[in-house]
């Protein structure tokens, strides 16, 4: 049998047919329109929101201070927490005076999102870990040497009391800047549709640009009592995927194996999915015709063909014994809601035959059940994985 047209492939876009989660509060409109425009379905559903403190007393006090006294080094940790302590600090007509305290001193940056608003602000950074880990910065500032040194740490989001514990105990004088903290959304429901979608296998890939919409999801999923059912479906069916290794720190605690591109940015994390995921599609040479089964549609012979929900589940069922006859019993329990009449069965496989636009790929065996109608000489063809999305992993 021959493979269609490699041209005919490339006319289905590679995230056709997948259905792609996306937890994070910021800058989401702009990675669902890449992901869009690759072909994927996007559920949003927000895990955090950003909490700015321009108004706080704190930030206002570890400011005021650090001009007074300005620092020997400035961590910044992230971008959007360094540009916003500037800008509140401009707010309070100290703008400059900041900027020209901690010109005084060397500045390290977490990495290139921070090393970025640095230098947008006329600043020279001294250096920046490849990594983009807390870790990686506190071993560079150790082996430096910190003993009497007045060092400023930009937080981004959440406490770093472990950074900042060590270089005390170092023997440095540690000014902690809050600049913005990350707290659960105003409204769960998204979040909590987005966590009963991927229990219920449509949700093919969840998406996190940071790492406490990574930890809100499982405190949240915790307090639902869904916790374990949810880090069992990031094991198995649904891929997470992070923009770095900082991000992807809260999963990979609780043995989430995770994707992440090379580069923490957007564009290089939807195209690491873009190269990954086609590649976890099931494909199979059914009745002369090859056939690629994805999480909410069917390619055929390179055309992308929708399938409803039942029609999948009654497709995944048929595709992990391809070529083997599946009974009609078997297949009314893996229909949505189940039932004990057989004759939905028989609805079901006829509107599948009509979705998938070639009635010959799913044979009805007279009194047994229906098989997937593999080709004669195709050779062992390996079986997805189990229930959730076992077609596509």
């Amino acid at each position: 049998m021959t493979a269609p047209a490699l041209g005919v492939e490339q006319a289905v876009p590679p995230l056709a047919g997948f259905t792609v989660g996306v937890t994070a509060a910021r800058r989401a409109d702009e990675l669902g329109a890449m992901l869009e425009r690759r072909g994927a379905c996007v559920l949003h559903g927000p895990a955090i929101r950003i909490v700015p403190l321009a108004d706080d007393t704190r930030l206002r006090e570890a400011t005021e201070e650090l001009i007074a006294r300005p620092p020997d080094i400035t961590v910044a940790t992230t971008g959007i927490g360094f540009r916003g302590w500037v800008e509140a600090a401009d707010g309070w007509g100290v703008g400059e005076d900041l900027l020209k305290a901690l010109g005084r001193g060397r500045l390290i940056a977490r990495g290139p999102k921070a090393r970025g608003a640095i230098r947008a602000s006329g600043l020279a950074d001294e250096w920046s870990p490849p990594s983009e880990s807390s870790a990686e910065v506190l071993d560079y500032l150790l082996d430096g040497g910190v003993d009497g040194l007045r060092i400023a740490v930009q937080l981004h989001g959440e406490p770093l009391p472990d950074v900042v514990e060590a270089l005390r105990v170092a023997g440095a004088e540690v000014v902690e800047v809050p600049v913005y903290r990350w707290v659960p959304p105003a409204e769960l429901a998204p979040l909590d549709r987005l966590t009963d979608t991927a229990l219920a296998c449509g949700v093919d890939v969840l998406v996190f640009t940071s790492a406490p919409a990574a930890a809100s999801l499982l405190a949240r999923a915790a307090e639902r009592g869904l916790r374990d059912e949810l880090i069992a479906a990031m094991r198995g069916p649904v891929v997470a995927l992070c923009v770095g290794p900082v991000t992807a720190g809260p999963l990979e605690a609780v043995d989430v194996p995770t994707v992440q591109p090379q580069r923490s940015r957007l564009g290089a994390m939807v195209r690491r999915l873009e190269a990954e995921l086609p590649g976890r599609a099931r494909r199979l040479p059914i009745a002369g015709h090859w056939v690629e089964l994805r999480g909410h549609a069917v390619v055929v012979d390179g055309e992308l063909r929708p399938v409803p929900p039942t029609g999948m589940a009654l497709l995944r069922a048929l595709a992990r014994r391809p070529g083997r006859v599946v009974s009609r019993a078997e297949l009314l329990r893996a229909l949505p809601g189940g039932g004990d009449d057989e004759h939905a069965v028989e609805t079901a496989v006829a509107r599948l035959r009509s979705a998938l636009g070639v009635s010959s790929l799913v044979q009805t065996v007279v009194k047994r059940g229906y098989r997937l109608a593999l080709d004669p000489g195709a050779g062992p063809v390996p079986v997805g994985g189990h229930c959730l999305h076992g077609d596509v992993r």
